[in-house]
């Protein structure tokens, strides 16, 4: 039986202690996604892009499976940080593509007035695999 689902890290990655993604309890709804490296991410400005923040994660499942990223309950109000496209999904196929192998990165905006600073190993998401419905 070949591979279902899961995680693995990304190339370029391999050698720089990046954690697997787990469900930190039995009852978790998702995975807690982590930082790849220190970041510091702006406050908002009109017109700014949104801070891409690096995971060194890739994810394979089945080819009906999507994964959606939700951003951690306590970002908005305690570091002010929202997604910038509101969920992330990503595709099945987008596993080892000829782009960036897959690479999982999260666009944030920064709503607060400081500054704020992701350290390397800090929970920024929590994600969970779904299945496609076609209509």
């Amino acid at each position: 039986m070949g591979k279902v689902r899961g995680f693995e890290i990304a190339k370029g990655f391999e050698n720089l202690g990046i954690n697997l993604p787990v469900r930190k309890t039995k009852y978790s709804a998702g995975y807690d996604i982590e930082a790849a490296e220190d970041i510091v991410i702006p406050s908002f400005k009109k017109g700014m892009n949104p801070t891409l923040v690096k995971t060194g994660l890739k994810v394979y499942m089945q080819e009906d499976e999507y994964l959606k990223l939700c951003n951690r309950s306590s970002n908005p109000k305690k570091r002010g940080l929202i997604l910038a496209n509101g969920i992330g999904v990503v595709d099945a196929d987008y596993y080892e593509n000829s782009d960036n192998d897959g690479h999982i990165m999260f666009a944030f905006y920064n709503l607060k007035e400081e500054d704020a600073v992701i350290k390397k190993g800090d929970a920024i998401r929590t994600s969970n695999f779904r299945k496609v419905f076609n209509f």
